[in-house]
């Protein structure tokens, strides 16, 4: 079983992650900001995309580094029902300073301001079979069509 790690320290390397941590599965509790370390903390079960497998998840870590501030919106803790990570994104604000916004299921949402984009990805071992793999509205037959303006 290899585990995945991955670094990113620009926006384009952000991008990377993101798109491994589609379809993560956490809960609130999931999430922790350590704002005397500035270091932002995260576990999920992210969705493994490697093609010609069986769907599985495998259990992950993120950290993030130099985060000066930590806003959430629609999140509680303790709540039970798990969310989907749906993507990580930067908005410089004074280079090399902005913002990651994790966007998360049903509208929740992590804004962190931070010096600079310093994030780690790590898988952490366990990995097991899903049920099924994440779909998405555009992967539906009934889905409207994209039409050129």
């Amino acid at each position: 079983m290899e585990l995945l790690r991955l670094a990113a320290l620009d926006a384009e390397d952000l991008t990377v992650i993101s798109a491994h941590l589609q379809d993560a599965i956490l809960r609130p509790e999931d999430l922790t900001f350590l704002a005397d370390e500035q270091r932002f903390l995260m576990v999920a079960r992210r969705f493994d995309w490697t093609p010609n497998v069986p769907p599985r998840r495998r259990l992950t870590g993120l950290h993030i580094e130099r985060v000066l501030a930590a806003k959430t919106r629609g999140l509680q803790r303790g709540d039970a029902m798990p969310m989907s990570l749906l993507a990580m994104t930067f908005t410089p604000t004074d280079t090399p300073s902005g913002i990651i916004d994790l966007v998360f299921s049903g509208g929740a949402g992590v804004r962190l301001e931070v010096e600079c984009i310093e994030v780690r990805m790590k898988d952490l071992g366990p990995v097991w079979e899903a049920a099924t793999r994440p779909g998405h509205d555009i992967d539906r037959p009934d889905a409207a069509p994209v039409t050129a303006a």
